[in-house]
């Protein structure tokens, strides 16, 4: 006798998310399972200016960045947060490797911008180490395909990294 089951299965979809790993100038890369995915982040410069498209909106913060170790197929990012003397969040926004890559010799970064209530209040701008590149559906979302390990929710104004 051949028993046939159908229709539903008996596994269940679980969503958890990874552990923010610690903020810095410089950071390695992790991806959702903590693993070092061989690629560094780093800030290498930053200043308070006017965007050049919108100067009466007053300054922002202006950031330059590389990733060394990415290659043309993996496109990891981190978020970038300007903060405060406490390193209290004053805002972020996720950067990518292929804005800006290459050995640490090579000066090409990628820059992008930040816009902050109070500028003048930012003392450093930092990567947060967890990849964001690729979040995959929640069980919410999609009950069949979703589920698993997702990457830390960016930080919100007022987070302290």
């Amino acid at each position: 006798m051949i028993l046939v089951l159908s229709g539903c299965s008996s596994w269940g979809c679980t969503d958890t998310t990874a552990e923010r790993g610690e903020a810095g100038v410089r950071v390695g890369v992790v991806g959702t399972d903590g693993q070092a995915l061989g690629v560094t982040a780093e800030v290498v410069d930053w200043r308070l200016e006017p965007h050049p498209q919108v100067p009466s909106e007053g300054d922002r913060v202006h950031f330059y960045f590389r990733f060394d170790g990415a290659d043309e197929y993996s496109d990891p990012a981190v978020d970038a947060c300007a903060v405060d003397k406490e390193r209290v969040v004053l805002g972020c926004q996720t950067v990518y490797s292929s804005q800006a890559f290459g050995p640490a010799e090579d000066p090409r970064a990628g820059d992008d911008w930040l816009a902050v209530e109070n500028p003048e209040q930012v003392v450093e701008v930092l990567l947060i180490p967890n990849d964001q590149s690729y979040d995959r559906p929640t069980c919410e979302a999609d009950i069949r395909d979703g589920g698993g390990m997702h990457p830390p929710e960016s930080p919100s104004m007022g987070d302290r990294l």
